[in-house]
């Protein structure tokens, strides 16, 4: 009997759809669904102020290098001042600078309030991983890092198609409405969730201290650089690539990345937890490369699609393990700071991407952006060889 009832504790213990579990998710769906709605749409907002193609580029990076600023303070005050103060902080000034646009006439101010979201979008991202952490039992913490990815990747996957049909039929102020409704929707939400409370380490040897990143997360973090790096390429010169090529199915390409990637997503992370991350890693980065390689030649749309379920798979495979690994191995006292390192790292990725890609267009061509995106994930290949012979 007592038997029984110690197995029943370890089941209940090992749980992953907790009510907060949800509730994270939930949050999450909706604070993504709202960026996204935000990405293709703000380019034709600066058009309409009238902005040139150079302010559209900066009115984009600037809001992730704020976000890349903000995400060491957000980290340290993860353990400081607790989970929910920051994220609840986060998604406050997201809903405020998101729904401000609505208002806006000026590029000046456009500009101002994107380093504002860039803020609140740095606090909140950094926070939910964290809090995800927190809730998901340590055995299967890949699978259900996996899984509170899907909650970000569904929104993906129909965010922007949804921003751009919208456009078409409503303003753009009624349009930031919504999406800074969403936000609103996400902090009532994250009301609700019960979070860790704030402890002192219980380890000596990890005194509390002030830094931009946390040692242990280094390693996935350099990893995820490389693989982010590809980012720029898709989001933004894909579409243009393929009317270069007279390639037809670029909407598809979009949907069967997402749903492929969501695919990748309901295993990916089990196998983490059972073989480790190299059963993950390799496979997913080789499938990445793969599909930089295609989209390089790309000579019809059958390609085009192979390319985007290679590419959702090997992404949605090694994102949730390196972001697993990164928090692993942190001390207790600096979960928060492994989560800031890991997205630092992927902001700076999709960020300088989408710089150098955009000089590599101009100077070269659109397909030498792929080539270059493979030869970046071949680079994260070669270090992560490097570091597991080095271990041995």
């Amino acid at each position: 009997m007592s038997s029984q009832a110690n197995t029943q504790t370890d089941i209940k213990a090992d749980k992953i759809w907790s009510r907060d579990f949800v509730l994270i998710c939930l949050a999450n769906f909706f604070i993504f669904l709202g960026f996204q709605m935000t990405l293709p749409t703000l380019p034709l907002f600066v058009k309409e102020l009238g902005g040139s193609d150079q302010l559209i580029g900066i009115v984009v990076g600037i809001f992730t290098f704020s976000a890349l600023i903000i995400r060491p303070f957000a980290g340290h005050s993860l353990e400081s001042k607790g989970r929910q103060f920051v994220y609840m902080t986060g998604l406050a000034i997201f809903v405020l600078s998101v729904g401000s646009y609505a208002f806006i006439g000026s590029i000046f101010l456009l500009l101002l309030m994107r380093i504002v979201q860039g803020l609140g979008w740095g606090l909140s991202t950094t926070a939910t991983g964290t809090i995800a952490t927190d809730i998901i039992p340590p055995k299967r913490r890949g699978e259900g890092m996996g899984y509170f990815g899907l909650s970000g990747n569904i929104a993906l996957s129909f965010g922007p198609a949804l921003g751009l049909a919208l456009v078409d039929v409503i303003s753009f102020t009624q349009l930031f409405l919504i999406c800074g409704s969403l936000g609103l929707m996400a902090f009532l939400l994250s009301a609700k969730i019960h979070y860790k409370k704030v402890e002192a380490s219980e380890d000596k040897s990890v005194p509390a201290r002030f830094d931009i990143f946390e040692k242990t997360a280094i390693q996935p973090s350099i990893l995820l650089l490389f693989i982010t790096f590809t980012f720029g390429g898709i989001a933004t010169f894909l579409p243009l690539y393929a009317i270069e090529k007279s390639v037809e199915g670029i909407s598809l390409y979009f949907l069967v990345f997402a749903l492929f990637l969501m695919l990748s997503r309901t295993f990916a992370g089990q196998l983490y937890d059972r073989k480790g991350h190299i059963y993950v890693f390799l496979p997913g980065a080789f499938l990445i490369f793969g599909a930089m390689i295609l989209l390089f030649w790309l000579p019809n749309t059958t390609v085009l699609l192979i390319a985007a379920a290679m590419y959702g798979l090997g992404f949605g495979g090694v994102q949730p393990a390196l972001q697993a690994w990164a928090v692993e191995k942190a001390p207790n006292n600096r979960k928060g700071m492994a989560n800031a390192t890991f997205f630092s790292s992927f902001d700076l990725g999709v960020g300088m991407g989408a710089i150098l890609f955009g000089q590599i267009a101009f100077i070269l061509n659109y397909g030498a952006i792929y080539l270059t995106a493979a030869g970046s994930v071949l680079i994260s290949i070669l270090i992560y060889i490097y570091l597991l012979l080095k271990a041995k």
